[in-house]
């Protein structure tokens, strides 16, 4: 492992360091459950007994055929495996939403509504002087989000603020040595004190009581107003009391943001889209025009992201069959579906946490970035980034691509 590698585990993609010695938890611990040793590697099982790799694709064949209303869920693929699903949802007339389909979906609709301004890591280094964390601290899921961005930088480093939970960074490493990040409480729940702070910023009529009340939140609103790039950085998963509060806070914060643009420069970096998300919706809106939770039905594409949302379809029993694909991660488990068959593609190591198996196929596969060559969009959104194996580690597992061409050409 003496190549410079980039990591497929977190929606940063990190390409500056090499694979035994990235320094990254959440790097490491993907890496541990997708590179096994030959023996460990998880076998084909056809409702919860081995079998060989010809015999489950052909059972999966089987009843994907059978199936009048599939959903394929999980997206946990490259470019070329969204390609290949995308294929087999038209053949099939399947229902698509990503493991990450809530979050992906709720900062899709908050676009739709306000529009938005958005920004890239590398813009963030060159020109932000003020970057403030949004909702829960991210350094636990993306760990090197404040070295990608600050590293390197030609002039000062930026002010650095957490909005949200002080007791959210206990216990939290350091980001970077020296490095100081102020926080400011919520004055309420998260969007109650996002619109205070646009009062704030805005100067509107209850902004002198609310500066007497928050006064750190005062303090924040006038760094904003002062910086020439203010930064405004959140994790759509976690904004929120829940997943449909989430876009309540994303419109809000863009109406904030356009409020700062009047007088300044502000920018936000929504994180997320790991997991291959962020792929499969670009490459199905390439080829459709539509994003994900969409049907590929008789009539046509139709697209609503309420009635295709995959826990809901799965909970209503508004499907028979769930095709689920996850190449990176065995940390997200698949959904427990009690009667309804199962087509399971994922990384070795999820065979240990399928559950109840009956009526379940599961096929191993490849993981791009460490087995095979692949691509993957950056969280920023406008980065494709080309991945490659891992010095060293080989694999004979077939790509998610292949067994869902094969998938397509068999029913």
């Amino acid at each position: 492992m003496n190549a410079v590698w980039t990591c497929p585990f977190c929606p940063l993609l990190c390409d500056d360091r090499f694979a035994d010695a990235i320094g990254c938890a959440v790097a490491e611990a993907g890496l541990r459950q997708v590179v096994l040793p030959a023996a460990a590697a998880g076998a084909p099982r056809i409702d919860g007994q081995p079998a060989t790799f010809e015999a489950a694709l052909t059972v999966a064949i089987d009843r994907l055929a059978c199936s009048r209303q599939p959903l394929i869920g999980g997206w946990g693929t490259d470019v070329a495996g969204a390609r290949a699903l995308c294929a087999l949802a038209e053949a099939t007339g399947a229902v698509i939403d990503a493991g990450a389909g809530e979050p992906l979906s709720q900062s899709l609709r908050a676009q739709q509504d306000r529009g938005g301004f958005t920004t890239t890591l590398a813009e963030v280094r060159e020109r932000a002087d003020l970057i403030v964390f949004v909702g829960r601290w991210p350094l636990p899921r993306v760990p090197r989000l404040l070295e990608r961005v600050l590293a390197g930088r030609s002039g000062s480093m930026p002010q650095i603020v957490h909005l949200g939970d002080p007791g959210d960074m206990d216990g939290a490493p350091s980001p970077m040595p020296g490095l100081a990040v102020s926080a400011v409480p919520l004055a309420g729940d998260l969007h109650d004190t996002l619109v205070r702070l646009h009062l704030l910023v805005a100067g509107r009529s209850p902004a002198a009581a609310e500066a007497l009340a928050h006064p750190l939140l005062a303090d924040l609103a006038e760094r904003l107003k002062a910086a020439r790039y203010a930064v405004l950085v959140w994790e759509t998963s976690t904004l929120g009391d829940h997943p449909g509060h989430a876009a309540l806070c994303i419109e809000r914060l863009m109406q904030f943001l356009q409020r700062l643009n009047q007088t300044t420069r502000a920018a936000a970096l929504p994180i997320g889209g790991g997991d291959g998300a962020m792929t499969a919706q670009h490459v199905h809106a390439w080829r459709t025009g539509l994003p994900l939770r969409s049907r590929h039905g008789p009539s046509g594409l139709e697209h609503d992201p309420l009635r295709f949302g995959a826990s809901r379809l799965l909970a209503d029993g508004a499907v028979d069959l769930l095709l689920w694909v996850s190449s990176f991660s065995s940390a997200a488990p698949v959904p427990a579906c009690a009667g309804l068959p199962r087509l399971v593609l994922g990384l070795p190591a999820l065979a240990d946490v399928l559950g109840d198996e009956r009526d379940t196929v599961f096929l191993p596969v490849a993981t791009p970035g460490v087995h095979t060559d692949g691509h993957l969009f950056r969280t920023d959104g406008s980065v494709l980034m080309p991945l490659h194996p891992v010095p060293g580690v080989t694999s004979a597992l077939p790509t998610v691509a292949w067994v869902a061409g094969a998938l397509r050409a068999g029913v």
